[in-house]
């Protein structure tokens, strides 16, 4: 009798825990925004510029030698 009693206990915890175990988190919020402003489109026509730079460097040293 003893042992059905904790037998019947352990599957009672079992069904019980499995619920939560599978449970499925909510869904998530909105992410987060961040500004996109005019100093990011600045820093990206310095990078492009510079790119543009050391690339043209790079034909005018194949073309001299």
């Amino acid at each position: 009798m003893k042992t059905t009693l904790i037998i019947f206990a352990l599957i009672i915890v079992l069904l019980i825990t499995t619920s939560f175990v599978l449970a499925q988190p909510g869904l998530p919020g909105d992410p987060a925004q961040a500004p996109i402003d005019g100093g990011l489109g600045l820093l990206a026509a310095a990078g492009g510029a510079y790119a543009y730079k050391k690339l043209r460097g790079k034909n005018k040293e194949d073309d001299l030698g």
